[in-house]
């Protein structure tokens, strides 16, 4: 299927040590190729595995020891009792002895530190700060670090070298995570707009209400005074989660959440204002009986063929008559597919509500809808990434 895997570039390709061009081949083929895209997170996993040791300084007594006993072996008489063979597995086990110690302890500084604890912030309005101090023209945001914006100010965030983040006034950003396998935002209030061109599930922002995954785009997201908050994606898709709770939001598409209940049920924004509102009172006001079913009647009977995303994400929001009414109606928009039974996805088969997702996800901007903006959003990034390359 693939005319080349990447297998021997991911290495190269975690640490940053591609150009912006190599960068974009690799992430292109991690789309669409599963088996580079398995050894890409397993090499993920080994970075953090590594990251999470000590990081020692080996004794200068070590290095005395090795070459001490290097040169001795080395010294031996040619005419020594001992056989050459013996002599030269002697030699060779201290050399390899040394150089193994010496990798070993590479290994460990290399993926133990972060690429870079920092992220560049650009001023584009007012006077932004972080912490105390003003930006001037350009900052750095360091892990830990608050980055505010008043109701004057406006910033532009460089994440590492996936991304921009603009962050606009009355906001509150704070930089959680900068490594290879996780690059990672908190937003406490105001509202962002992220632009990422990164392989999915690499850039993540905390709100009080949820985490929002990217998972290759670009997309809004705020929070008000109370924590809730509001995600509107214009490309690709994100994932929407808290305490097990998910909602997968494509383009085109928001989702609201709040405190404790997460991600509410996603919605395109074309539906109508009743559907909208009929859908915010079940995911947020914990309706039962009679006035649940009057509010899913207006749900149910205003969904068009592209709100089946409203439905399978509300197969798993509501329980008995409500669950079976929201099947019988996702089941005339869009048939289940072979594989897929009534009392599998009445009782949350995992298998089956995926195969139906699957199937689904044509009408929502799917996976190939997904590629095709994700690359077209990489042909504009890569002379960006050029131009912040050459800058630093």
């Amino acid at each position: 299927m693939f005319a080349r895997h990447v297998s021997k570039e991911l290495s190269a390709y975690c640490n940053g040590e591609l150009s912006a061009d190599q960068s974009r081949h690799i992430a292109e083929h991690l789309l669409v190729c599963q088996q580079c895209r398995a050894e890409f997170e397993e090499i993920k996993l080994g970075v953090h595995l590594a990251g999470l040791l000590p990081t020692l300084s080996a004794p200068v007594s070590m290095w005395s020891e090795l070459e001490a006993r290097i040169d001795a072996t080395s010294a031996a008489p040619a005419a020594a009792a001992r056989p050459v063979s013996f002599w030269w597995n002697a030699r060779v086990a201290a050399v390899a002895a040394s150089l193994l110690i010496a990798v070993g302890i590479a290994v460990i500084w290399i993926y133990s530190r972060e690429s870079r604890p920092f992220w560049v912030v650009a001023k584009l309005a007012g006077a932004p700060t972080i912490g105390n101090s003003a930006i001037h023209d350009e900052g750095r945001l360091a892990l830990g670090e608050w980055l505010e914006t008043d109701a004057a100010s406006r910033a532009k965030i460089e994440v590492a070298s996936i991304g921009q983040v603009e962050i606009d006034p009355n906001t509150r950003v704070r930089l959680l995570a900068t490594k290879v396998t996780e690059h990672r935002l908190e937003l406490a209030r105001g509202r962002l707009s992220a632009y990422i061109w990164a392989p999915p599930r690499l850039f993540f922002v905390d709100t009080p209400s949820a985490v929002a995954a990217d998972l290759g785009c670009a997309y809004t997201l705020e929070v008000d005074d109370v924590g809730a908050g509001l995600l509107r994606v214009t490309s690709g898709w994100v994932a929407l989660q808290l305490h097990g709770r998910e909602s997968m939001v494509p383009a085109g598409a928001a989702c609201a959440t709040r405190p404790v209940v997460g991600p509410g049920t996603p919605y395109f924004e074309d539906a109508s204002a009743s559907f909208r509102e009929a859908l915010t009172r079940v995911d947020f006001d914990s309706l039962q009986g009679k006035e649940l079913d009057a509010v899913l009647e207006i749900i149910l009977l205003q969904a068009r063929q592209r709100d089946t995303l409203t439905l399978w994400h509300l197969l798993a929001r509501v329980e008995g008559t409500a669950r079976e009414r929201v099947y019988d109606r996702l089941n005339v928009l869009a048939p289940q597919p072979q594989g897929v039974t009534r009392e599998g996805i009445l009782q949350l088969n995992e298998q089956m509500l995926q195969l139906w997702k699957d199937n689904l996800e044509k009408s929502w901007g799917g996976p190939g809808v997904l590629k095709k903006t994700w690359l077209k959003m990489w042909t504009g990034a890569v002379g960006k990434v050029k131009g912040i390359q050459e800058k630093r």
